[in-house]
């Protein structure tokens, strides 16, 4: 199960918070990193700081975007601070170790943490099914990557501990869609919104958000959404050409 789990930086800068952060992943047995356009290289600092876990910073995968990072994943959570522009579904950390656990049994699942100074933008952070936020020190949330990533590490391996401690045979886990599925519900979803007039074609954004955020508080398991997907062409079936 460990093995599904990815941590996703997001336009890292410095080099040696690569090689922390792969320390920091190793110590709790996680071992798939991704890079989302990172501003900086695996150089000799990355692989000081990563100590004895070089190896899981030298095979980091290195990706674009974002999407193409999670785009196999059934469960994406980012790492933010709390917002009061962007209300969207809240994990605490030991619920959040919980829930990959769950999910990561039978799908790739993705934790993602932003940039060092300003984090993940809003379009990132709505990519996500849920958002965590450690709990730190008001007076003093410093948190650096590094410690971010070894606070929910920590919180997926005692999590994973418990439940390979406990004797009795598993749930049928439900199955859901990967984030590209999800996004082509949207995208189709907004295109039949529009065609049906329900939503203007020139300022989709404000009600597309709080579509995105009602789907996915609810989180449809897979056949829901084909489900959803096929009312979606029945309806323009019937939209006059």
């Amino acid at each position: 199960m460990l093995n599904n789990v990815k941590v996703v930086l997001v336009g890292t800068s410095h080099s040696g918070n690569i090689g922390s952060a792969a320390r920091a992943m190793k110590v709790m047995g996680l071992s798939n990193l991704v890079l989302v356009d990172p501003q900086c290289s695996i150089d000799e600092q990355a692989l000081a700081l990563a100590a004895g876990a070089s190896d899981i910073a030298e095979n980091a995968t290195i990706v674009s975007s974002l999407a193409e990072a999670v785009a196999d994943c059934a469960l994406v959570v980012g790492s933010s601070a709390r917002s009061r522009t962007l209300e969207w579904p809240m994990l605490e950390p030991r619920e959040c170790g919980q829930k990959f656990v769950e999910e990561g049994q039978n799908a790739p699942v993705a934790l993602v943490f932003g940039r060092e100074r300003t984090g993940l933008t809003n379009d990132e952070l709505q990519t996500c099914h849920f958002h965590v936020c450690i709990p730190a020190n008001p007076e003093y949330s410093s948190l650096n990557l590094a410690m971010a990533v070894q606070t929910l590490s920590y919180e997926i391996r005692m999590a994973y501990l418990e439940k390979e401690q406990q004797q009795y045979t598993p749930q049928e886990q439900s199955e859901y869609p990967r984030h590209k599925e999800l996004e082509l519900f949207f995208e189709h979803l907004e295109k039949v919104a529009v065609s049906t007039q329900f939503i203007s074609e020139e300022q989709p954004g404000k009600v597309m958000n709080k579509l995105r955020r009602l789907f996915n508080r609810a989180r449809p398991e897979a056949q829901e959404l084909n489900i959803l997907r096929g009312i979606l062409t029945s309806i323009e079936k019937r939209i006059p050409r």
